[in-house]
């Protein structure tokens, strides 16, 4: 199983932080989240988001420069804001778009506090 971005960037006891990078047309590799993130949006782009046996789960538009926080609940992961799709732990992502997708995900190995609160 892979990780959950193209590269990993920075570790340390606290966080795991990645860059994901994918080239329209392109199609993730299947991983699985076992740690609450955010992620920070540097280039948007039109994803579908795929289940563990390659399904089809939905279809969401990422805008430039947003961010999202995401919690593990059993084996499904829930976004902080209305309308983002709850989807299983494992999964993979396809960019659709016609630009690249690019992120940063910040995983989080400890429990933080008030983590789905806005500055």
């Amino acid at each position: 199983m892979a990780g959950v971005g193209t590269q990993k960037v920075f570790e340390n006891d606290r966080v795991i932080v990645w860059h994901l990078d994918l080239e329209p047309g392109e199609r993730g590799a299947t991983h699985t989240h076992k740690l609450d993130y955010v992620v920070r949006i540097l280039a948007g782009a039109t994803l579908e988001v795929f289940g563990a046996k390659g399904e089809l789960l939905d279809t969401v538009e990422l805008e430039s420069g947003g961010a999202v926080a995401f919690r593990v609940e059993g084996d499904h992961i829930v976004a902080d804001r209305p309308g983002y799709p709850s989807v299983p732990i494992t999964h993979s992502a396809k960019n659709i778009g016609t630009t690249t997708f690019r992120e940063v995900l910040i995983e989080f190995k400890s429990v933080v506090p008030n983590a789905f609160s806005s500055p």
